[in-house]
Formats: structure tokens, C-alpha cells, sequence
């Protein structure tokens, strides 16, 4: 018989899977325990690397203990899983003994069920708790996404990137003329980072489709949930495919304007019609592919450009303010800046196409519109997650805040200081600090719009 604190000594990892491997309904788990595994201290669930969700200690352990056996077999669907359940309690009947076994399959077929109905977009029946993580950093090891800068901005003091976008927040003498780091650097980074408990990684940069290595970054990083940020030019049809060989979970292409003459000024370039043949074949490879547009006086009927996409396929989009950072600094992109007034008319006309056609459209800068107007909308509120669920590696392997945090001194170097000696660094913990207060307003501009 082994005790629950017994137990709880010996968890030093993340446990993953991924239930109903083959969909439709496909669901990845990352199970995440706290810095200090305690009775009483709940651990997170984290669903497709987006939904957190806390889970308290004896659940957690039962839902583990699951994990592994599942892990055992090659995937089973939802509606097979009877065996695994049953071998599951047979194994935590050894650590909750005095548990009736017969409520430890109830409560283990509860979980499964809240996560099939998150993993189909449905509205679970059972209710979830809630926990916000200003209240649950405190238990944090790691940020629950990394961004990973894999390309530069410049590279042998020529423009490495193959757009040259006036809102480009990468702009700055830290990502010009940084160093890349090679397949094998990126490999210890993403090894590094499981490791340290981090359940997703993003691959942006710059333009991250330029590196030939993308693929076996991708592929390196099956453990994780991965997400590519990327402009479209090059996604080829070969690219597409091996990118989703690869599992590659989504990818988020950046169009700004269904007008071309727009589109291509903002991007500095002639591409619209490469991007619009990157989304399509993204789409065709089967890749769930979302849309985000920065948000400028120049793409304001996005309401329009949203209805462009969604007749190609398209039904997930994102939209932003300008982050006040790289060349989104300089006077050709600030004077481009919306107020909140119009940025929140754009929204508004933006969510009732949306909403009435079935897409799903989120806003991600903290601070440029009313809380109580993304609440009517019934989108998230978003946050400073700088430090707390997210941060960011540069080309170099140079440790950031956020991947638009490239003015200051890195908070060390991810091959030469130590991940714990990062995250409890004393900016980290400052910047984790103002994240843990659900600030509205991005740190990196001192007023609200």
C-alpha cells in the first residue's frame, strides 16, 4: 500500500497523452503538478494547450496514474476506454484504499467526459472550477507556452525576413543581427523545456518558415503542443504536408487586409496572392489554421476581410491592437494607431458577422477595449501573461518576458543558465508579479487607449 504523500514525492514530471488520437474529438492532456506536490495544492490540466484547468490533489493522481496506463496501449477512442478505466482503479485502489472503486471510475469517466466536451466545442455538463492565474502562479514552475524565435530578423548584417511589415513588433536592434542558433541548439532548448515542465511551445520569429529545419524542429517537439506563427509566403503544398506528418497541432498565418493594395502595404511587399495560397493550402493539408490581423486605420473593414477568409475555409480568427514595440514605434505604423472608440466599432461589427456564422473570433490586447464590451461579447478578457502563462526564447537562445519584450537585457540565455535560476530571477518574478495582478494593460504601454 503506498500513501498519497508518499506518492506525491515521487512526481517530478508532466504526464501527457492524447485521447482519441485519430478524432473526430482529438484531445491533448497535459497534466501539470505544482512546483511543491502537497495535499491540498491543485494541480492544472491543460487541454490542447489552451483551456487550464485546476484539478484537486486526489483527482490529479487518479487522472496520472490513468496517463501512464493509457500511454501503455497505442490510443483508444473515447467510447473504448472501459479496460484502461478499470485498470486505472486497480492501481489507485493501492494509494486510496479506503475509496470505493466503483466512485474512482465515476469521478475518472467525469474527467474524460469534461475533456471530450471541450475537445468538441461543447459546453461541459459538469461543472469546472475555477482559479485565476494570479492566484495560482504562486505554484508555478514554468510558464505554461514558450514562443521560440528560431529565425532573426537579419542575418549577416542583410534583412533575413521576407516581409518587411510596418507593425513588425521584432524590429529592434536585439533581433537584427541576432545569431541563430543551430538544429542541434534547438534541439537541447526544446529538450530543456519539457524538462522544465512547459506543455507548449510556439515557433514564430521573425519568419520561421524560412529556417530548412522547420520540420525536424516540429517533429522534436511531438511532446508538446506546437503552433507555428508564420506569414503564409511559403507554405507550399510539400510544406504542408510534412508539417502535419510532423503533427503539428495549429497554425496561425497573419493577413491583414482582403484588400491587396492594403495587405501588401502593411506587409511591405508584394504577397498578397502567396499568402492567400498559403492559407488555402494549410487548409487542404488538413492543419487547423486560424487567421490574426494587427488591427490599423489602413484594415479597418475587417468585418470584410474576416468574410474573404471564411469563404476559403477559414474559422478561426484573432485579432489585435499595434504593440508599441519594434517598428510599430516609428511614425509610419503609430499614426496608423486606432482610438478605442473605433478599434471597438471594428469588434463590434467584426463579432456580429462571427457570431451569426458560426466562427470564433477572439481579441488579445490587454487594455484597448472595455472589459464589459469583450464581456457582452462573450470573449475572453485578456491579460499581461509576460512571465506567468507565457514567454519567449530569441533567435540566440536569449530568455524574454514576452516575444514583443526586445528592448531590455535578456533574463539569461536558456543553454547557459539554469531554467530555475530564469524563473526565479528577481525581474522574473517582478514581471510575474504585475501579470499575477490580471493587469488589463500591457506593460509594454503606459496608458490605456
Amino acid at each position: 500500500m503506498i500513501k498519497l504523500k508518499e506518492y506525491l514525492k515521487t512526481v517530478d514530471r508532466v504526464y501527457h497523452t492524447t485521447l482519441n488520437p485519430k478524432g473526430p474529438g482529438c484531445v491533448r492532456v497535459h497534466l501539470v503538478p505544482p512546483k511543491k506536490c502537497k495535499v491540498g495544492i491543485p494541480w492544472v490540466a491543460i487541454i490542447n494547450g489552451y483551456y487550464v484547468l485546476p484539478i484537486q490533489t486526489s483527482w490529479a493522481v487518479l487522472l496520472s496514474i490513468f496517463i501512464d496506463t493509457l500511454n501503455e496501449t497505442e490510443g483508444v477512442p473515447f467510447e473504448s476506454m472501459d479496460e484502461i478505466i478499470h485498470n486505472t482503479t486497480l492501481i489507485a485502489k493501492k494509494i486510496f484504499d479506503k475509496t470505493n472503486e466503483k466512485l474512482m471510475r465515476k469521478d475518472l469517466k467525469e474527467m474524460l467526459q469534461v475533456f471530450e466536451d471541450i475537445a468538441k466545442g461543447k459546453t461541459p455538463t459538469t461543472e469546472i472550477g475555477f482559479m485565476t492565474l494570479a492566484k495560482y502562479g504562486k505554484f508555478m514552475s514554468a510558464p505554461h507556452r514558450m514562443d521560440l524565435m528560431v529565425s532573426s530578423m537579419s542575418r549577416d548584417g542583410a534583412w533575413n525576413c521576407n516581409q518587411k511589415c510596418i507593425h513588425c513588433y521584432a524590429g529592434e536592434e536585439l533581433m537584427a543581427n541576432t545569431e541563430e542558433l543551430s538544429t542541434a541548439d534547438w534541439f537541447k532548448i526544446i529538450d530543456e523545456l519539457r524538462q522544465a515542465r512547459v506543455p507548449a511551445v510556439t515557433f514564430t520569429g521573425g519568419e520561421p518558415t524560412i529556417r530548412k529545419d522547420l520540420v525536424e524542429l516540429i517533429d522534436h517537439a511531438k511532446w508538446f503542443v506546437t503552433r507555428l506563427n508564420t506569414n503564409g509566403i511559403l507554405l507550399s503544398e510539400d510544406l504542408c504536408k510534412r508539417l502535419y506528418d510532423a503533427s503539428l497541432d495549429s497554425v496561425q498565418i497573419t493577413f491583414y487586409s482582403n484588400q491587396k493594395e492594403i495587405h501588401n502595404l502593411l506587409v511591405g511587399g508584394n504577397h498578397y496572392d502567396e499568402t492567400i495560397e498559403g492559407i488555402k493550402n494549410a487548409i487542404n493539408a488538413h492543419l487547423d489554421v486560424s487567421v490574426n490581423t494587427p488591427l490599423c486605420v489602413l484594415n479597418k473593414n475587417y468585418k470584410e476581410t474576416i468574410e474573404f477568409l471564411s469563404k476559403l475555409g477559414v474559422k478561426y480568427f484573432t485579432c489585435s491592437g499595434l504593440i508599441p514595440t519594434g517598428n510599430a514605434k516609428l511614425e509610419e505604423s503609430s499614426s496608423t494607431k486606432l482610438s478605442k472608440e473605433e478599434i471597438t466599432q471594428v469588434l463590434r461589427e467584426a463579432y456580429a458577422y462571427t457570431s451569426k456564422n458560426g466562427l470564433e473570433l477572439s481579441f488579445t490586447s490587454p487594455g484597448w477595449i472595455d472589459d464589459s464590451v469583450l464581456t457582452s461579447m462573450k470573449m475572453v478578457v485578456p491579460s499581461c501573461g509576460a512571465c506567468l502563462s507565457n514567454m519567449a526564447i530569441a533567435p540566440n537562445g536569449n530568455v524574454l518576458p514576452c516575444q514583443s519584450w526586445l528592448f531590455e537585457e535578456a533574463l539569461g540565455n536558456i543553454l547557459e543558465t539554469k531554467w530555475n535560476n530564469i524563473w526565479n530571477s528577481k525581474r522574473c518574478k517582478g514581471q510575474r508579479k504585475y501579470a499575477m495582478k490580471n493587469e488589463r494593460v500591457c506593460p509594454l504601454k503606459k496608458e490605456v487607449l
